[in-house]
């Protein structure tokens, strides 16, 4: 995912750029992660990453509640971080990493391999 380590890598630090990328990643793209959080009532804070306006926040509570906590163990376990401090970093990294994936102000269509 070259394109997408170019336009966060910046923003989210060397280490987190894996991290990010896999999560959005396990859930299908940016349509797949603004789902996710649309389904857990944070559609709201989601659309704000996306539009051109300011992100909203999202705190590590609700970052563990939209993408469960088996989910974020399993990629702390291999950030080599304990699951707290990945919500924390999640929290603070998720929204510009969608806000940098969605410059025209809407989600990028996936493409589909060849």
């Amino acid at each position: 995912m070259g394109l997408l380590d170019g336009l966060i890598g910046g923003a989210v630090g060397a280490e987190m750029v894996t991290v990010v990328s896999s999560l959005i990643q396990q859930h299908g793209g940016v349509q797949g992660v603004v789902s996710q959080l649309e389904s857990q009532g944070l559609g709201g804070v989601a659309k704000s990453w996306i539009s051109n306006g300011p992100n909203q926040p999202i705190s590590p509570a609700q970052v563990n509640q939209a993408f469960g906590s088996g989910m974020i163990s399993q990629l702390a376990a291999k950030a080599g971080v304990n699951p707290q401090d990945l919500a924390t970093k999640l929290s603070q990294m998720l929204p510009t990493a969608i806000d940098k994936l969605t410059p025209a102000g809407t989600i990028p269509t996936p493409t589909k391999p060849a």
